[in-house]
Parts: structure tokens; C-alpha cells; sequence
């Protein structure tokens, strides 16, 4: 059986089928995943719904002195006892690391439990894979030493693998909330100046905002709980240039945190910070368009000359061939 293996893995065809497989799965994947958009939304909503109830029982329990109650539930029972076991939160605990969870939208301890699991578990599955493809099952000619040396990369390729899925995990989430934030200003203005309240005002907008940015909707919902629950307000503002980590979110927060403390008018203000965003989005979009030029320039030598031609040469190198015969 083992054997089979191999041989199918050094099979051209059958590599090339397996690829275009995975690559047909991936594009239907791509075109069918917008299609359950909307009910990963609603979920989405109604679990930050229910944070605000949360909040409110844990600063009752705070003020009572009792068991502090969790944000989030605990994590699995396998994974729990194995960072406990191997005492994972001293070895391999990292202050940035759960500042990059909350920043990819993994609140509380079991996203945090998770990852020292898998910074555990990954290297070792990394090392153990790659001695068994180059000591068993691949031909590979290079000596003893540079097979192991070979193998610890890999090791340490698993190891920087969490980090590396929580920073794609970041960049994805932030580029969602910077397309969709300038339009979050320009409602959040419109809320404030039909004289809503900062609260109502967050609450409308991440209703409204949903369509475009999920993860910008739950931030604007937990900004709603924390500014009616917790004691300082400007905590909250805080709180979101945290878990966002985007500059433009951080002078709002602290253009917000400044009409708060000395009563500026908020309007003025938004007024002027979704004008900035709407110029930076545009600024940034007329950047894209600039370097496409450049960034078509190789594969229009690579792909669209030689198929060019070969059907401009092509009839006329057809006809040579026939007269030589």
C-alpha cells in the first residue's frame, strides 16, 4: 500500500490531475462561499448581541466580589489539558500573542488556549512529516546532516505557522473594516446629527454596516456594550483602536475620547474624519490603478506575445511547411 503511495506522488499525470482537482474545489469554494454570507451574518450579530448581557453580568459579579463570569466559553477539554499538562502558558506563552487573537477577532481563553496547543503540536507534526518524506519516502541525495537540517526548518516552519495564519487573519479583518469604515463614519455622522446618542448612534451603524464588514459591525456592537457598562467611557474607545489596530480607527477614537472629556462638537468632528477617510480610500484606489501598468507588463511578455505569434505566424509558418514538402 505504502508503495502505491509513492508511486501515485511521483506520478506525473496522476499530480497533475490531483492538482487540478484541488484547483476546480477551490474556484467552486470561491463562487458558492458568498452565496452563505448572509446566515454566517445573522450569527454573527446575534453572538454580539448577547455581549452586552454579558458585560452587564460581569461588572455585577465585579461589584460583588464573586467568581468572575467569562466573555467566551472554555475551550475543549483535550486541548485545555494538554496546555495545562506540559504547563504551556510559561513556555510558550506570548503578551503579542493575544493581542494579534483579539486583533483577528478571537476574544476570551479558549482562542488563546488553542493557540499554545497548536504552537505545541505543530512543530512536531512539521518534524515528523518531513523525517518520514525525506528519510522513507523521498530519494533525496544530500548527505545525513543536511537531511536534519532540512527537517529542523521544517520544525521551525510549524513553529512559526500560528503566527503566521494570525497575521493573514489580521490583514484580512483589517482590510474588511478599511473599506468599510469611511462608510461607517458618513452613517455614524448621520445618526449624530438626527440627534441620536453616541450608544443609539454605534448600534444603528453596525446594523446598517453589516452587509459590507461583519467584523466592523461586531466591533461597533461591542463599543455599544462597553460605553453603557463599563465606568470609564473612554475605555472604550480605547478598547476599539486595540482590537482594530488601524490608524484611521485610532484618530477617531481619539477624536471621540477628546469630545468626551471636553465636550467639542462631535459632529464637526466626524464631519471632518469621514471627509479624510473618504480622501484616503480614494487616494489609495488611484495608487492601485497607477501600478497596474507596470504589474502587467510581465505577464503580457510571459502569456499574451507568444500566443499572439503564434497566431500571427502561425498560418504563414503552416504554409511554408506545406510547400517544403
Amino acid at each position: 500500500m505504502i508503495e502505491l503511495l509513492i508511486e501515485k506522488f511521483h506520478d506525473t499525470h496522476f499530480m497533475a490531475m490531483l492538482l487540478a482537482a484541488i484547483a476546480v474545489s477551490a474556484t467552486a469554494y470561491t463562487l458558492v462561499a458568498p452565496l452563505f454570507a448572509g446566515e454566517n451574518l445573522n450569527k454573527r450579530m446575534k453572538a454580539v448581541a448577547s455581549e452586552r448581557e454579558r458585560l452587564r453580568q460581569r461588572e455585577r459579579d465585579r461589584l460583588n466580589r464573586t467568581e468572575k463570569v467569562a466573555l467566551r466559553q472554555a475551550p475543549r477539554q483535550i486541548v485545555q489539558k494538554a496546555v495545562t499538562d506540559f504547563n504551556l502558558t510559561k513556555w510558550l506563552a506570548q503578551e503579542s500573542a493575544r493581542d494579534k487573537l483579539v486583533m483577528a477577532g478571537y476574544r476570551g481563553p479558549a482562542p488563546y488556549t488553542t493557540f499554545l496547543f497548536f504552537r505545541l503540536v505543530t512543530p512536531i507534526a512539521f518534524l515528523v512529516g518531513s523525517m518520514v518524506y525525506i528519510f522513507l519516502i523521498a530519494n533525496i541525495q544530500q548527505t545525513a546532516i543536511m537531511k536534519l537540517a532540512m527537517c529542523v526548518g521544517a520544525a521551525y516552519l510549524g513553529m512559526q505557522a500560528p503566527m503566521l495564519f494570525l497575521r493573514n487573519a489580521i490583514s484580512k479583518r483589517q482590510l474588511s473594516i478599511k473599506r468599510a469604515f469611511p462608510d461607517a463614519l458618513d452613517l455614524l455622522l448621520i445618526c449624530i446629527e438626527s440627534g441620536m446618542s453616541i450608544e443609539a448612534g454605534f448600534r444603528r451603524v453596525s446594523q446598517e454596516i453589516g452587509t459590507q464588514s461583519i467584523a466592523l459591525a461586531e466591533e461597533l456592537m461591542l463599543v455599544t456594550a462597553e460605553l453603557s457598562y463599563l465606568q470609564d467611557r473612554r475605555m472604550a474607545y480605547d478598547n476599539l483602536a486595540r482590537r482594530i489596530g488601524l490608524e484611521s480607527v485610532k484618530s477617531v477614537a481619539l477624536a471621540l475620547q477628546q469630545a468626551e472629556r471636553y465636550g467639542t462638537p462631535l459632529a464637526m468632528t466626524l464631519r471632518v474624519l469621514a471627509q479624510e477617510n473618504r480622501d484616503m480610500r480614494m487616494t489609495e484606489a488611484e495608487k492601485k490603478a497607477a501600478a497596474l501598468p507596470p504589474k502587467l507588463t510581465v505577464p503580457m511578455i510571459l502569456f499574451f506575445l507568444p500566443v499572439l505569434f503564434v497566431v500571427i505566424l502561425g498560418p504563414t509558418g503552416i504554409k511554408v511547411s506545406s510547400y517544403m514538402h
